[in-house]
């Protein structure tokens, strides 16, 4: 067998210095991102370190959603119970949703400021970051998924807004997971009201019937994990659900950055 040809110094270190120059060219062009855009706490625009992160006094504000949770809704227990337990209300009405993930409460705080900027003030930079929360905080149910999916506006609301925070929180987490994404495997069938100020049988018979999975049944047999925003009473998160599971999907999870803890 012929023997393999030394590399020759210059060859060697070509790639190394290769590598080395567009580390330099990188770092170049952020210090220079920096100087003209410094960076700036993503909810209350104080200064910061880095670019899409918040300040320590808003890292310190958000009420972050840690277990022990019910692992059905998510939603954190006042006392450690221990880990893996179903909290009464999961049992006494049982979600058409396996699992429900959240980062943080939406209640009050930075989460809330940073939910209404994305979904009202087309602030579509704030989806990577986010995603990035939502992708440590659903590690669980992501490792299970094999297929994201957004919960949709309707035609007449995305034609007015032209922007669905969910649509764009799915793809940043399929980008930065690996999780394939099929942004219009549900669809949005019925122009419903917006639930806010409805009460929680108000919300459901206002999605009743409002989703329908697309031709062709995209999710049928796979683990779907359904990505929003804000996870309220329950009621949307519920009805895309049922209509994920109609249409065949094996199991259907839910991924959000806030939730409403109480009240609702």
């Amino acid at each position: 067998m012929d023997a393999i040809p030394a590399l020759n110094s210059e060859q060697a270190a070509g790639p190394s210095w290769t590598r080395r120059g567009g580390a330099l060219v990188t770092r170049l062009a952020q210090a220079a991102l920096d100087t003209l855009y410094p960076p700036t706490c993503l909810a209350c625009r104080a200064a910061t370190d880095l670019h899409g992160a918040l300040c320590p006094r808003c890292w310190s504000a958000m009420r972050f959603i840690e277990r022990p949770f019910c692992e059905r809704l998510g939603t954190p227990f006042e006392q450690d119970l221990g880990q893996g337990l179903i909290s009464p209300q999961a049992m006494a009405d049982p979600p058409a949703f396996a699992r429900a993930r959240a980062v943080a409460r939406f209640e009050d705080g930075p989460a809330r400021t940073l939910a209404h900027r994305l979904k009202y003030s087309d602030r579509a930079e704030l989806a990577r970051p986010i995603a990035r929360w939502m992708a440590r905080a659903g590690a669980d149910v992501l490792a299970d998924a094999d297929l994201l999916t957004p919960v949709p506006l309707h035609a007449l609301r995305l034609w007015r807004r032209r922007f669905n925070q969910a649509a764009a929180l799915a793809a940043e987490i399929s980008r930065q997971t690996g999780k394939p994404c099929n942004l219009s495997a549900l669809l949005r069938v019925k122009a419903t009201r917006s639930q806010i100020g409805l009460t929680r049988a108000q919300r459901a018979e206002n999605v009743q019937g409002a989703f329908r999975a697309a031709a062709g049944a995209p999710a049928r047999g796979l683990n779907v994990v359904l990505i929003d925003d804000v996870l309220t009473s329950g009621a949307t998160a519920n009805a895309a659900s049922r209509a994920l599971l109609r249409a065949g999907a094996k199991r259907v999870d839910v991924l959000v950055f806030a939730r409403v803890v109480t009240g609702a």
